[in-house]
């Protein structure tokens, strides 16, 4: 039987591994590092109508606040549907508020909706993730000032009550609010 070049009986091929180098003189792949940082910085998701925004590192404790414990803040808030409803009274306060309407303009709206969302669910205990910045990073370049932060909680405190949220409940969920006041009030 006369074998050619192409028809070599297996067992004469030297096994090729996926390397053409010895493993000793081998390159770390240069995937690696890039699949290392992919892992720490996430691209986010672009949600429908919202705009597409750099990569920075997602994770829950960008909310600003931990979350309580328990559902009886999230009861009291009507659960996702009340969050939902306060979130877009909250905004739409904002737009049309005099002392601070001109800051929302140019911002990425539908985002600023969904990420707020996010936010309260997650720190009044109804189980989301929020995948929005730090409030240091949401806020950079805003400038905003103590009367700035004092309009929006008015704001957010007439949402509440629109949504029949108790005093004591509102008063919970600032308290854990007013820590953010730091990260984003620049003067």
């Amino acid at each position: 039987m006369s074998t050619s070049a192409t028809s070599r009986p297996s067992a004469a091929r030297p096994a090729r591994s996926c390397h053409s180098r010895p493993a000793s003189k081998r390159r770390p792949p240069v995937l690696l590092p890039l699949i290392a940082v992919l892992a720490v910085t996430d691209t986010p998701a672009v949600h429908p109508g919202e705009l597409p925004t750099t990569a920075y590192v997602q994770d829950d404790r960008n909310a600003g606040a931990t979350p309580f414990g328990g559902q009886r803040l999230w009861a009291a808030f009507h659960g996702q549907a009340g969050v939902d409803r306060i979130v877009d009274t909250l905004v739409d306060r904002n737009l049309r508020d005099p002392r601070i309407g001109d800051i929302f303009k140019g911002q990425d709206m539908v985002r600023v909706r969904r990420t707020l969302k996010e936010q309260f669910c997650y720190i009044l205990g109804g189980g989301c993730s929020y995948t929005g910045r730090t409030m240091k990073d949401a806020h950079k370049d805003l400038g905003l000032q103590q009367a700035d932060f004092n309009a929006l909680v008015e704001n957010l405190q007439a949402a509440m009550r629109a949504e029949r949220v108790s005093f004591a409940a509102q008063n919970a969920f600032l308290s854990k609010l007013a820590t953010m006041e730091r990260a984003v009030v620049v003067r």
